[in-house]
């Protein structure tokens, strides 16, 4: 089997079925695991690159403004690898290109492949899309099997924080300028691993607040994950952005709970990493519990309690 993968989760979930050499192309965003990135880019962002945050989120807004993609697809590659499948997504026109950017290229084909689309809005939906690719692929069994462990690891994190108390409240920002809260399967994540998040609503889009909601929400603790970023240039751009006076009374900033996280693979992106994202989450609201290592090494504290964690703005 021929295969194409617009969007990095699919991309991850088809490696861990078991496939290599029949993965041709990949996005641009394709990352994981680290021999996703030798395969030929069928994908490009028209974003330039180094922008700031803000810079990003206008240009973005005026592509969705106008109607247009954020994507190219490189239709001779595609028509070159001559995929048997592709599989794209229809959740957010920002994230990755959409069966519309893939439609008009397809138109010119002599043989249509086959096109998966996934659509994912909670743990349970991103659970289902790897069987949803299992079956497209022929891999049903290998499919059930890594569901059934990553229920398995979720159920172990929801033994260890069952009778954690208390649940400290929450918030996860997606991003920075301006300011988004977390959404979809991250307020579930939030919830399995022990906390309550006072921003962000399940199976819902990410949606934009304001600096003064998220002072009057005064969380405990602090996720600073931008879509994109790892954790340290998460870390980064939270310590050069400008919030609003009053941010340095917010519980987690006053007392040093704001921590850093990787987005791309772990909570941003819907694939069996959200698994070890929830462990991650558990093990900073519940220092206690054991997690796994992966886990443990997603964690990078901004600041210490105490030191200087924000800046106000002008």
């Amino acid at each position: 089997m021929r295969i194409v993968s617009l969007l990095p989760s699919a991309t991850e979930i088809l490696f861990a079925l078991g496939f290599d050499e029949e993965i041709l192309g990949v996005s641009h965003e394709c990352d994981f695991p680290p021999q996703a990135a030798t395969r030929r880019r069928v994908i490009h962002s028209r974003i330039p690159h180094d922008l700031s945050p803000a810079e990003i989120d206008r240009i973005v807004s005026e592509y969705v403004a106008r109607g247009e993609s954020l994507y190219s697809v490189d239709a001779a590659a595609l028509e070159e690898l001559a995929p048997d499948l592709i599989v794209t997504q229809d959740l957010c026109v920002v994230c990755a290109a959409s069966p519309d950017d893939l439609a008009a290229v397809l138109t010119r084909f002599t043989r249509q492949p086959k096109v998966v689309s996934l659509n994912p809005r909670n743990i349970a939906d991103v659970w289902r899309d790897i069987l949803l690719v299992g079956e497209a692929t022929g891999r049903r069994d290998r499919a059930q099997s890594l569901v059934a462990a990553l229920d398995e690891r979720l159920r172990g994190i929801a033994e260890k924080v069952a009778h954690a108390r208390p649940r400290p409240r929450v918030a996860l920002l997606e991003w920075l300028d301006p300011l988004f809260t977390g959404g979809h399967w991250v307020p579930e994540m939030i919830a399995l691993a022990g906390g309550k998040d006072v921003l962000g609503h399940p199976c819902e889009p990410s949606a934009r607040v304001t600096h003064e909601q998220v002072i009057v929400a005064a969380p405990e603790i602090l996720l600073i994950a931008p879509c994109g970023y790892d954790s340290r240039q998460a870390r980064d751009e939270y310590l050069r952005t400008a919030f609003a006076p009053g941010w340095e009374f917010i519980p987690a900033v006053r007392d040093g709970r704001v921590f850093a996280l990787e987005a791309s693979g772990y909570f941003s992106r819907p694939g069996p990493r959200l698994a070890a994202g929830v462990e991650a989450l558990a093990k900073i609201f519940h220092p206690s519990i054991t997690v796994s290592s992966e886990a443990e090494n997603l964690i990078l504290p901004v600041v210490t309690a105490g030191q200087k964690t924000y800046t106000a703005a002008v």
